[in-house]
């Protein structure tokens, strides 16, 4: 999949809820997931979206 997804996706690390962009994938139960790097401290981020 070519998606992205634009938004806010919580950063375990920061605690705290950051703004940024993502590549949309489909897990292995069939959601679909929007993964990204969290801007201030580089760990990677995941927003379940919804059924694909």
């Amino acid at each position: 999949m070519a998606d992205t997804w634009a938004g806010e996706f919580y950063c375990v690390k920061c605690k705290e809820k950051r703004e940024t962009e993502g590549d949309v994938v489909v897990s292995e139960s069939g959601r679909r997931m929007a993964k990204a790097v969290c801007p201030v401290c580089g760990t990677k981020l995941n927003r379940i979206l919804g059924k694909a």
